[in-house]
């Protein structure tokens, strides 16, 4: 019997769609959320590479084939929350490449189930070898 391992981040079907419309005019995306304050706490969506991760930035999973990175601070306070990537109408002040069309990218959240809690996906910190 195989084990399901529980994902920390997933995304809309609104949210991939505008992710798939930033990706056809920057190329491969990344993303990172800071926990700073204002638009600092809004999931930013860059161009691959453009944001650089330090080596105590965590890698959650992908959305919509983009990693997802998370300051370490951050991860702290959310470890045990589920993560699900949505967009909504108006804009940011933010670098993030999906203000020109007019939407922001914002994260809903819950909290794990005790099942989902121990069958949690692993994490990596710091950047990969390929960045």
């Amino acid at each position: 019997m195989t084990t399901q391992t529980t994902s920390r981040v997933d995304v809309t079907p609104a949210a991939a769609d505008v992710i798939n419309k930033v990706r056809a005019e920057h190329g491969p995306l990344m993303f990172h959320q800071s926990g700073g304050c204002c638009d600092g706490s809004s999931p930013m969506c860059f161009a691959k590479g453009e944001f650089r991760i330090g080596q105590s930035d965590i890698l959650l999973g992908q959305i919509d084939g983009c990693d997802f990175w998370m300051s370490s601070d951050q991860f702290e306070y959310w470890q045990h929350t589920h993560l699900t990537i949505d967009v909504t109408p108006g804009r940011g002040a933010s670098f993030s490449l999906e203000i020109p069309l007019g939407v922001r990218f914002l994260i809903r959240s819950r909290m794990f189930n005790p099942d989902e809690l121990a069958h949690m996906a692993p994490v990596h910190v710091g950047p990969l070898e390929e960045e």
